[in-house]
């Protein structure tokens, strides 16, 4: 009983790592990314001091609607703008996933009894106004 409570302890922090994961790489952020948080860092620096750039207009230099025109005005820092995070256009994931089913036997077999009595009743719809024809004078005025 102790190694069953351990595999659940174990498959349930498997579950949580891989939903970390998932919804890590649904956001667009890689591990990657993280690694490259300082030079994120050091190249907002950079634009503060030699362009006066808040971290909004930043951004949007290297990410939003400034992007063409900054990569056009400044070319010599193409190398340091390749080295930015979020910068990937490509997710891919993998996961490799397995379940330990148990196997339970059943030995008892099911007998199957056939009823032959019917269950079916029809009766012919039938209407007074057939009986009588289809048109009728009116019986009072």
């Amino acid at each position: 009983m102790l190694y069953f409570s351990n595999f659940v302890n174990v498959s349930k922090l498997l579950s949580i790592w891989l939903s970390l994961i998932i919804i890590l790489q649904s956001f667009g952020l890689h591990f990657n990314d993280i690694a490259q948080i300082d030079e994120f860092i050091e190249h907002a620096q950079f634009h503060s001091e030699a362009y006066g750039d808040n971290v909004l207009v930043f951004i949007s230099k290297h990410y939003g609607e400034l992007k063409a025109a900054h990569e056009i005005e400044h070319q010599e820092e193409k190398k340091d703008h390749e080295n930015l995070p979020f910068k990937h256009h490509c997710h891919l994931s993998t996961i490799s996933a397995f379940t330990l089913n148990y196997i339970v036997l059943l030995t008892n077999t099911m007998n199957f009894t056939e009823i032959a009595t019917a269950n079916f009743h029809y009766q012919e719809p039938s209407s007074s106004f057939e009986i009588k024809g289809l048109l009728q004078p009116p019986r009072q005025s």
